[in-house]
């Protein structure tokens, strides 16, 4: 039932550099759009975690809600697509950076933006695949793509325990294709072995500079990590193979050559997962609500508090978390 609350609760960052405080709003503070949602569920991102601590430069106006996740129920609605009561995700579109976001019990949005819960996933397992999981499934589309086969050989996952990686992992495993998740934490390794992965590779020797171009071991690469893990795993790629980069949790640099893209036919993709049309959005999700059952989201995923997400985006930044973290922000 729709109530007639005229506050809720949000977290907002009131001016750049600031960390993001919980607060009460009134509902008219709420920006301008032609669908209002109450949420039920977002998700905790590394993008969200600059976001609330102001450690990045991920905003671009002030004041704003971080969270660039949502999922909810129509509320009000004054467009003839979407109806009171209808169920939608949001992400994207840039929700969180320029317009207000998810970590909030409401919001206002364009209904440009929404799509119908995807079949298969109820509002608390559609963020715990987010934009994280949404992404690595816009990666695996790239490689898919590109002609990338299961017995074209070995598919490296950077960044294999976070968010897009973990999910990178189950969804080429469940495709079929033989998966080296490369990760800095030799605890998770039962973990990545139970999503799917045949082989976990430490991140150590990707993460340092190495030679422009090395010994081919991989088919193809999904990375989140960027800089010289991204440059090494150029470096690695067989001939006519493809790398999806979609993150830069690493850095934003990338000391590599063109050598493998010229003498290997090396494709890079790079992953944008903000303005994607939304018949891709629906390709996507029916790729994850094939691969990627409730049942596993519940052991990637845990849940949290929106008054706890402060503290989480640090711990989150400082590589102290792993998997997924579903934020609900009713309490």
């Amino acid at each position: 039932m729709m109530n007639d609350e005229t506050t809720f609760k949000a977290l907002l960052v009131a001016a750049a550099g600031q960390r993001a405080e919980l607060v009460e709003l009134d509902a008219s503070a709420l920006p301008a759009g032609d669908v209002e949602i109450d949420v039920d569920y977002s998700s905790l991102n590394y993008k969200d975690a600059l976001a609330v601590t102001g450690r990045g430069a991920v905003l671009r106006t002030w004041p704003i809600v971080p969270g660039i996740d949502l999922a909810g129920r129509v509320r009000r609605s004054a467009s003839a697509r979407w109806r009171v009561g209808d169920r939608v995700v949001v992400n994207g579109w840039g929700l969180g950076e320029t317009h207000w976001g998810g970590f909030a019990e409401r919001a206002r949005l364009s209904a440009e933006w929404l799509l119908a819960l995807p079949a298969g996933f109820d509002a608390w397992h559609a963020m715990a695949v987010g934009t994280a999981g949404f992404t690595a499934a816009l990666c695996v589309q790239a490689l898919q793509r590109h002609g990338l086969q299961p017995g074209d050989g070995p598919v490296l996952v950077t960044g294999a325990s976070g968010g897009v990686g973990s999910i990178a992992v189950r969804l080429l495993a469940g495709l079929g294709f033989q998966v080296a998740a490369s990760s800095g934490k030799p605890e998770q390794a039962a973990w990545l072995r139970a999503l799917g992965a045949a082989e976990v590779v430490d991140r150590a020797g990707l993460a340092v500079p190495g030679k422009p171009l090395q010994s081919e071991r991989w088919a193809g690469v999904v990375d989140a990590v960027g800089s010289s893990t991204l440059a090494n795993a150029c470096a690695q790629t067989r001939w006519h193979g493809a790398v999806a980069a979609c993150g830069l949790a690493q850095g934003a640099d990338f000391p590599g050559s063109v050598m493998p893209f010229i003498l290997r036919a090396v494709t890079l993709y790079g992953i944008n997962c903000v303005f994607v049309p939304n018949a891709q959005r629906a390709g996507a999700w029916e790729l994850l609500a094939r691969h990627v059952p409730p049942a596993l989201l519940d052991t990637i995923a845990t849940e949290v508090a929106l008054s706890e997400v402060d503290a989480l985006s640090d711990a989150l930044l400082d590589g102290r978390r792993h998997g997924r973290a579903v934020v609900d922000v009713r309490r």
